[in-house]
């Protein structure tokens, strides 16, 4: 692992396995304790080119659920409630562990149609004091009574591999002997445990899935705040400080809204991306074979797909005359579009780089009007800088939540070259795309490309039908 403290010990790779096996179950769905570490929040502590980027006010009865964050609160837990023995092979304690926890709701209810409307008064630092400390308590769900080498040994793991898990999560670090953590972060130590015990996965799979829950919630959770702060700044006169301090209160009624709705999101993104990564990957492949030769860069690689690089000109220059908000706002507006066209288009974004969007899709035809609506999508005239798209027909190596390979690099290449409204192809792309009437396609002289030689692109211009009707 990186990071590792110098003085941690030699991991035993059969320590998980050897403490205290129990019989595999029957393999359900992880349940919600997984989601039960909360965020530290009185402690401190808060990609590679072509990388991929990609509270509780009623209650709610306990259900089994898919892992959705590291961060994500899932109990009430009250103090002096007994420790209750947890393992896979007693289910009823596993049930009856959070009474509050937010499961797989059949449906969210209905939209409300108005948000509350909040009073402008000035809070007291005492009340904002004092709402911080009830909403960490309920995120905790429990004051903090144990140490990480006191969780270690209930566990029956060692502390170096307690820490490993806790660092995947993203968490703030913590000694091992601070008294910084509940009976909630136990169990979600013993729900990482029990998965490498029961050899459902193997320590390494175990740690990249913490990876992903810690990094995406993570950015989650700021990107919520952040957009709380500004709609409050933007919608009631605050300063950006007095926003600040009225999120705290704002949080305390939202967090059984925003909860419901990570599960939901999370739950129908699993559901799509199964379909995606799994049950159309052969057809995907075998689609992507014609024009090809075989002894293409990316031939080994296991997806197809078209990416897509969507980048705003002059951001660099434009963005130095403007202020924070006025940024905000361009950056906002950049990413929202462009997210509908994607979603749209059927196509997936991958992430955004401040001034750039990289995104999939699973057929070139479907890339294409991606690309194509987006090239169109913006203009000067409403304040807004024109974009340049490349994209490539290709295969990738989807990993970490990111895409890899020689197909996302040459996207890469492209966009950098074209000009502004302007959609560039590479040669393959080109030729599986030119039979189909709703693209134009324009061969231009060949360019010197890094790491690629000498490459002849193509223009691509909408025809019939190639732009998407965006609501």
């Amino acid at each position: 692992m990186s990071h590792e403290n110098p003085s941690d010990r030699t991991e035993n790779p059969e320590e998980y396995a050897a403490l205290s096996p129990v019989p595999p179950p029957s393999l359900r769905p992880v349940t919600a304790e997984m989601s039960s570490v909360a965020p530290e929040v009185s402690d401190a502590g808060e990609h590679a080119e072509g990388g991929d980027k990609r509270t509780a006010t009623a209650q709610m009865p306990a259900v089994e659920m898919p892992v959705v964050s590291g961060h994500v609160p899932v109990a009430q837990t009250k103090p002096s409630e007994p420790a209750m023995p947890v393992s896979a092979s007693n289910p009823t304690a596993w049930e009856a562990l959070d009474t509050h926890a937010i499961g797989a709701v059949p449906e969210l209810g209905p939209i409300t149609t108005s948000m509350p409307v909040l009073e402008t008064k000035t809070e007291t630092e005492d009340e904002v004091r004092a709402a911080a400390q009830r909403l960490e308590m309920r995120l905790r769900g429990s004051a903090r009574t144990m140490r990480r080498r006191e969780i270690a040994a209930h566990v029956g793991v060692s502390l170096h591999s307690a820490r490993k898990l806790w660092r995947a999560l993203g968490l703030p670090r913590v000694s091992d002997d601070q008294v910084a953590f509940t009976m909630r972060d136990q169990r979600a130590l013993e729900t990482m445990v029990d998965q490498v015990r029961q050899k459902r996965l193997s320590e390494d799979a175990m740690l990249s899935i913490a990876r992903s829950i810690g990094q995406l919630t993570d950015r989650m959770a700021i990107w919520q705040i952040e957009a709380l702060v500004e709609d409050l700044v933007a919608t009631h006169g605050m300063s950006d400080l007095e926003a600040r301090r009225q999120v705290v209160l704002l949080l305390d009624e939202m967090l059984d809204p925003l909860l419901k709705m990570v599960n939901y999101s999370y739950q129908r993104n699993l559901a799509a991306a199964i379909h995606r990564q799994v049950l159309r990957a052969e057809s995907g492949l075998r689609s992507s074979n014609e024009y090809r030769t075989g002894t293409e860069d990316d031939a080994a690689l296991p997806l197809a797909r078209a990416v897509g690089f969507a980048d705003m000109v002059s951001f660099t220059s434009l963005s130095r005359g403007m202020d924070a908000r006025r940024l905000a706002r361009l950056v906002q507006n950049f990413e929202s579009r462009c997210a509908a066209i994607i979603s749209t288009g059927g196509g997936r974004l991958v992430k955004t780089i401040g001034d750039e969007v990289l995104y999939v899709a699973e057929t070139p035809q479907a890339g294409a009007r991606i690309a194509l609506t987006l090239a169109r999508a913006f203009s000067p005239e409403e304040d807004m800088p024109e974009v340049r798209v490349g994209l490539v027909w290709g295969r990738i190596l989807s990993r970490l939540g990111d895409i890899y390979g020689a197909t996302v690099n040459m996207a890469a290449r492209l966009t950098s070259m074209a000009e502004p409204g302007q959609v560039l192809i590479d040669p393959l792309t080109s030729q599986v795309l030119a039979g189909d009437e709703r693209f134009v396609i324009e061969q231009l002289p060949p360019v010197e490309l890094q790491g690629f030689g000498s490459v002849t692109p193509s223009e691509m211009s909408p025809g019939p039908d190639a732009i998407l009707p965006v609501d």
